[in-house]
């Protein structure tokens, strides 16, 4: 059973490298949930066009699957999320 802190210090380990600063303390993960073993959040990129949103999208999975047994993201608010989301789901 994963506990949420553990996610968010997984969450906080991905950092985007613009800023410097990570993805969960830049405001962009939504709608964490932690349910046993099982991780779901929406990610939501700096911007609709940002060049990191599918590196720093995979990276969340890959650092999430360290903690979780199963992990589902969906991407929001960004120009390719119905690809990214589909890419998300086969790994």
């Amino acid at each position: 059973m994963v506990e949420e802190s553990q996610v968010i210090e997984k969450l906080r380990g991905v950092v985007d490298p613009h800023t410097g600063t990570s993805v969960y303390d830049m405001g962009l993960i939504q709608e964490l949930k932690v349910d046993g073993d099982r991780v779901s959040l929406k990610f939501r990129p700096s911007s609709p066009f940002c060049p990191l949103g599918v590196q720093l999208a995979k990276s969340i999975k890959a650092a999430l699957k360290e903690v979780a047994g199963e992990v589902d993201i969906t991407v929001v608010g960004y120009i390719n999320e119905e690809e990214l989301n589909r890419q998300l789901r086969e790994e």
